[in-house]
């Protein structure tokens, strides 16, 4: 490959599937994904880094891709509130497109996700504090409940008396899962800044590598075929690249166009054509052998 596009090698032949009439689209599962940023050091470049992980090569979904902290809303999390800062419910609910409730869910699941594989929680004992340190044996036990799903993240705070802080969080984009694909997600990216006192842990059970990195040195590394990701996220990176820090990143979060992505696929001079609309970068030209 020219670059590092994560292309799965039964794409083809599902692609043809679908546009057959034999396979039936999976319904996506709502997900949350962060882009956890934070001001590189002062006697470096200017400019920001975002946390990244390589996924496992054990992982059902995108094996050995590079990918923010994410995963996916937990049900529970619809029904149950909980101590909430920031933007009301209802006006997450009209920012990301949802019922109130569900908004609700989305982003417990984004500070959840990031608490679990990165060891980060957007949350604190007053809804204008951050927890100063997540480390420790009592922490980790809680990380694995969670993980486990043996813990909702509602009882969790409860808990511990914490308070979710949603205005750390810039809503970015959303991106569903091809409808050719067998796991499919509808997914928001969040853009939040790493609290004063909180460090990144890489421990996580989904990735086997973690890393601080600049999102044009990121970028570049994709493009030269060094790293392999998804669209949504190297698309992500390409836009966080534009901004020198990382309050100026999370105050453009409140311009981000939320409009879902989705890939289009569709049978062209005899060729499969796959592409997502808005990104022409990710289109891909597959023969089909036969000719019109």
């Amino acid at each position: 490959m020219a670059n590092g596009q994560w292309y799965p090698p039964e794409w083809p032949e599902r692609i043809r599937a679908l546009a057959d009439g034999t396979l039936t689209p999976a319904t996506p599962r709502r997900a949350a994904t962060v882009m956890l940023l934070r001001d590189a050091d002062p006697g470096g470049p200017a400019g920001i880094e975002v946390h990244m992980l390589r996924r496992r090569t054990s992982m059902a979904f995108a094996a050995g891709a590079y990918a923010y902290p994410g995963g996916g809303v937990d049900p529970r999390d619809d029904d149950r509130q909980v101590r909430w800062a920031g933007p009301s419910r209802a006006a997450w609910g009209e920012r990301l497109g949802v019922p109130e409730k569900e908004a609700q869910a989305i982003v417990c699941a984004a500070v959840r996700e990031t608490f679990e594989e990165a060891g980060v929680l957007l949350a604190g004992p007053t809804p204008d504090t951050v927890v100063e340190d997540t480390t420790g044996a009592d922490w980790a036990a809680d990380r694995q409940a969670l993980i486990g799903r043996d813990l909702s993240f509602a009882e969790f705070l409860d808990r511990r008396g914490l308070v979710l802080r949603s205005d750390l969080l810039g809503a970015w984009a959303r991106w569903i899962t091809p409808e050719f694909e067998p796991r499919r997600y509808d997914t928001w990216f969040f853009a939040a800044a790493l609290p004063a006192g909180q460090r990144t842990s890489d421990d996580s059970s989904e990735a086997d590598r973690t890393v601080w990195i600049a999102p044009g040195r990121a970028a570049s590394a994709y493009d030269q075929g060094e790293l392999t990701m998804m669209p949504p996220t190297i698309a992500t990176l390409r836009t966080l690249a534009a901004y020198e820090d990382t309050a100026g990143a999370l105050a453009g979060a409140t311009e981000r166009d939320l409009t879902p992505v989705l890939a289009q696929a569709r049978l062209e001079d005899g060729e499969l054509v796959l592409s997502w609309p808005g990104h022409d970068e990710f289109t891909k030209h597959i023969s089909t052998g036969k000719r019109p």
